[in-house]
């Protein structure tokens, strides 16, 4: 076992923060997407 196993910074689940940054990212893009379907919309 390496120094850096030893010494953990974050015991945290991976999972979680894979989780948060998955949910962070579809937010993004999902709020990208709905301002610029409705900038299309007062377009028209």
């Amino acid at each position: 076992m390496n120094e850096f196993e030893k010494n953990v910074q974050s015991k945290r689940n991976d999972a979680i923060d894979s989780g948060v940054g998955f949910v962070v990212g579809f937010v993004f893009f999902a709020a990208i997407f709905v301002i610029g379907a409705v900038i299309e919309i007062i377009g028209k």
